[in-house]
């Protein structure tokens, strides 16, 4: 399997000879900031960062090759910070070509990728189903230390002589994390942990004891830290997260650059 960054918690999967794009976030950088969101929902403890447009970086490489041979796509949820989302009129996704197929974790971001033109959506469950001879299942996730921020999703992927993948998705450490683990002992694990946070919903990502906790009950799994330096609302950086995990004798992860590939 290979997995390639593309920005924030975009990913090119290349697994069992098929090509997952996880969370297509591919508008230009700076077009977009907490202020532009209808209904203002989210706010950021330090009020500048509101106003800081995003994503921070340009795509590291063209859409045409970002979007090259992918087999079918996968959206742990609609946030706008995970696929582009139309604020005219709430339509998402409009550089894909919406004939791929698409996974989603519920019966609402189905009816909004619907509406977006999408022609081959399939709903995950916790019950596995399986698409090009990979199997998928959907795992919980809680998205904020207080309150949720809404719905996500992780994903797991199994496939015959590839190794067990767990795209564990936006959500803090918690039960249901742990339990994923505990029961499918997945030995890629990727994790958004950036840190990102608000102030309705506390810590929405996982941080550096989160990443830590998943170390300590899967010791045997490789770790893919994702989702960084591209939002307001993050708190923690590739460079700041290595000296947190450091500090913690973490050394089983690794956390690509924009553009870089990683196989495993």
């Amino acid at each position: 399997m290979k997995i390639t960054q593309i920005r924030n918690a975009t990913n090119r999967l290349e697994y069992a000879g098929k090509t997952f794009l996880i969370d297509p976030w591919l508008m230009p950088r700076h077009t977009f900031c907490f202020v532009d969101i209808p209904g203002l929902p989210y706010h950021t403890p330090d009020p500048f960062k509101e106003h800081l447009p995003m994503p921070f970086y340009d795509l590291p490489m063209s859409k045409e090759e970002i979007l090259k041979d992918v087999d079918f796509i996968v959206l742990t949820h609609i946030h706008p910070d995970h696929i582009d989302i139309s604020i005219e009129d709430g339509t998402v996704g409009a550089p894909l070509n919406k004939t791929i197929p698409i996974f989603c974790q519920n019966e609402g971001d189905a009816a909004i990728l619907k509406k977006s033109g999408f022609q081959n959506i399939t709903i995950l469950s916790e019950k596995s189903i399986t698409a090009g001879g990979v199997t998928l299942r959907k795992i919980p996730a809680r998205h904020g230390t207080f309150i949720p921020c809404g719905d996500a999703m992780g994903v797991l992927f199994e496939a015959e002589n590839e190794k067990t993948f767990y795209l564990a998705g936006d959500t803090i450490w918690y039960d249901g994390v742990k339990n994923a683990i505990e029961t499918y002992h997945p030995e890629v694990i990727a994790l958004n942990a950036c840190a990102a946070e608000t102030k309705e919903n506390g810590r929405l990502i996982m941080d550096d004891q989160d990443v830590w906790n998943v170390a300590q009950t899967a010791p045997y799994a490789r770790l893919y830290l994702t989702h960084f330096n591209n939002v307001a609302h993050a708190t923690i950086t590739r460079h700041s997260m290595r000296g947190k995990l450091l500090n913690y004798g973490v050394t089983n992860y690794d956390i690509p650059e924009d553009g870089e590939t990683i196989n495993y």
